[in-house]
């Protein structure tokens, strides 16, 4: 088995993104919403993963959690509000299940085991977290999370948390397609352009 360690700081993966086990329990396509909103870091990265995705028809920067007053990057970015810098995704449950996404989140996407930080962009904004939008959602994302610890494909305690959302707020406009964007930027280069690689590499597939 290939024992491969997550491309940013912290305890990561013991093995390869490739091997992380699916999800036991998943949504049917015919009940899957076609949306989910999930925390991993900043957006800008998170983003240009999804945004690879075939079945992917929509990916969105934004605040999750927190008040609509203080729903903006300058605030958010300050730690003292209770946002954190989210995605939105839809997708068609027929190409691409909601158990797929989650996988890739936690194999792919940001390292779970950061706790209210992903590398050096470090506060509760960037933590780790699953915004479910129903029932279903809920039940299968508490159910992976457990599966996941129960087979210890991570070097450390899982850091992601299920929370309750009320309300998405869509990030400023420059925040859309940041990476695809500004292809030069050296957070781009070198935060979310590999993890953009990984994915190519481990789930060419998808």
């Amino acid at each position: 088995m290939a024992n491969e360690s997550c491309d940013i700081p912290g305890q990561g993966l013991r093995v390869a993104p490739s091997e992380v086990p699916d999800p036991a329990q998943d949504i049917a396509a015919t009940d899957d919403r076609g949306e989910l909103v999930l925390a991993g870091g900043c957006f800008w990265c998170t983003e240009a993963v999804y945004r690879h995705l075939a079945g992917v028809t929509e990916v969105l920067p934004g605040y999750a959690g927190g008040s609509a007053e203080t729903a903006n990057y300058e605030a958010v970015c300050s730690g003292r509000t209770r946002h954190a810098e989210a995605i939105r995704i839809r997708y068609e449950p027929a190409r691409i299940s909601f158990g797929q996404l989650l996988k890739l989140f936690m194999a792919v996407a940001h390292d779970p085991t950061q706790k209210d930080r992903q590398g050096n962009d470090v506060g509760p904004q960037y933590r780790s977290a699953i915004f479910p939008l129903d029932a279903d959602q809920r039940y299968v994302a508490g159910a992976y999370l457990a599966q996941l610890e129960a087979a210890a494909v991570f070097a450390a305690p899982i850091a992601t948390t299920i929370e309750d959302m009320d309300t998405f707020f869509v990030a400023e406009a420059y925040h859309h397609d940041y990476a695809a964007r500004n292809p030069g930027a050296p957070y781009i280069q070198y935060v979310s352009m590999p993890k953009v690689e990984k994915l190519r590499r481990y789930y060419p597939d998808l």
